[in-house]
């Protein structure tokens, strides 16, 4: 048993790294196991040699990572599960490589840091690659965080269109019973979309974007035939796509473009799993230099904790019907 102390001159931010109620220094105390004495500012480990040295680490990330993100942000639970984690198993991280990533939005005041090293690695294959391949689970950011690149390689001038599309594959349900015509009963699979762009920006101003086809949003149906230069596309929930559909949608991309196709490799709808065009894809583009695959974990799951804990369940139990 060693006894270490961390002194943070700042009391701001002393404050902040304990969090409200000490809960910050306690949720580390579980996590790494080790106990923890706030006093003035300093804070007191108490621990073996090897997690004492850890924690130690822990709290200068934590130090470095509020610096960065500016007076007013608060570290989340998952801020503090991931980073632990990330210590605890002798990754690296640098919160200026993070702040590096940062995209800011001017007209809705919104601002995206990856949050992971993985979201990290995705931003940066999304700039650097012409394709990208992003697989795992829900809530790791592999829409959102594409959508997010693609406004602002939009709004940059970069790209002359955005074109978001997803396979309207039923996933237990059945569109023939759904209400209304066509573009009603695809509608629901394309919300998710939807939701991320006006995230980003003035429902106005997409609204806007969306009437005049800068921004286009449909089925990959409708992607047959056409050839899109300068524009940056997405194909969401890929996993649900057939062999023949992926090389369709990929065969699309023109001159200057960029492609991100993003998906769950553990939840495919296709009637046989087996014959999923990304899982294919994957399989035969491997050796391009041009393609880049990024592959996400429970451990970027940046939506509520429970849902790392479910998607864990199912890991553990497997999924039956």
């Amino acid at each position: 048993m060693v006894e270490t102390k961390f002194e943070i001159d700042d009391m701001s931010l002393y404050k902040r790294i304990c969090g409200h109620n000490d809960m910050n220094v306690k949720k580390i105390e579980k996590l790494i196991g080790v106990h923890i004495i706030p006093r003035g500012n300093t804070l007191i480990v108490k621990a073996a040699k090897d997690k004492s040295e850890s924690t130690q680490r822990l709290l200068h990330i934590m130090s470095d990572y509020l610096a960065m993100k500016g007076a007013v942000y608060e570290l989340d639970d998952f801020d503090i599960r991931y980073l632990a984690s990330s210590v605890i198993g002798g990754r690296e991280i640098k919160a200026e490589d993070m702040n590096r990533l940062r995209i800011t939005f001017q007209d809705s005041g919104k601002s995206i840091t990856p949050k992971t090293l993985n979201q990290a690695a995705y931003i940066t294959s999304i700039y650097r690659k012409p394709i990208t391949f992003s697989t795992g689970p829900a809530g790791t950011g592999k829409t959102y965080l594409a959508v997010a690149v693609g406004v602002k390689m939009f709004m940059s001038g970069s790209v002359d269109r955005i074109v978001l599309t997803r396979p309207a594959v039923e996933a237990g349900e059945s569109l023939g019973y759904l209400p209304g015509d066509l573009v009603q009963k695809i509608n629901p699979y394309l919300r998710p979309l939807y939701d991320a762009l006006f995230d980003f920006q003035p429902f106005e101003k997409i609204s806007k974007l969306i009437e005049r086809g800068s921004i286009e949003i449909a089925p990959l149906a409708y992607m047959r035939g056409r050839t899109l230069n300068n524009s940056f596309i997405i194909l969401d929930e890929a996993q649900n796509t057939t062999i023949s559909q992926m090389k369709m949608f990929l065969t699309r991309m023109g001159n200057n473009s960029r492609i991100v196709i993003s998906g769950d490799d553990t939840q495919i709808d296709l009637e046989k799993p087996k014959r999923s065009g990304l899982l294919h894809a994957m399989r035969i583009l491997r050796d391009i230099e041009e393609v880049s695959f990024i592959h996400f974990t429970k451990e970027d799951i940046s939506r509520h904790p429970v849902v790392e804990k479910i998607v864990v369940a199912y890991e553990t139990q497997g999924h039956t019907e």
